[in-house]
């Protein structure tokens, strides 16, 4: 786990690790914000949610998918939500079901605090 200004990444891996993801947002929101290191979009946006973040582990658990060294797991969870691949992206689980999802310079901190108060 790294934590950045405030979001404690928890890095995914491993394909199990989706059934354990979707096990917690029984518990809590999660959300999987896929991680192109290559894309300087994809930095920006990253860089820009670090800074803007003001959310605890308990409104929401964060988990980042670095998409270069781990596109099958990408792959697997557009799979498994139903949500086509796009990066950067951000996908948001409640009680097992996709609740949020956007990409590209539309993933805001303001955006997923509006979806965690409805």
């Amino acid at each position: 786990m790294e934590k950045i200004k405030g979001i404690s990444w928890k890095a995914v891996t491993q394909e199990q690790q989706l059934d354990e993801i979707i096990n917690r947002s029984y518990e809590r929101p999660v959300a999987i914000f896929k991680h192109s290191i290559r894309c300087g979009l994809s930095a920006m946006v990253k860089s820009q949610l670090e800074s803007e973040w003001d959310l605890s582990e308990e409104e929401l658990e964060v988990y980042y998918l670095d998409l270069i060294s781990y596109r099958p797991i990408s792959n697997k969870v557009a799979e498994v939500t139903g949500v086509p691949h796009q990066s950067p992206q951000i996908i948001l689980l409640r009680n097992g079901e996709v609740q949020y999802h956007t990409s590209h310079s539309a993933i805001t901190v303001k955006g997923v605090r509006k979806v965690l108060a409805a």
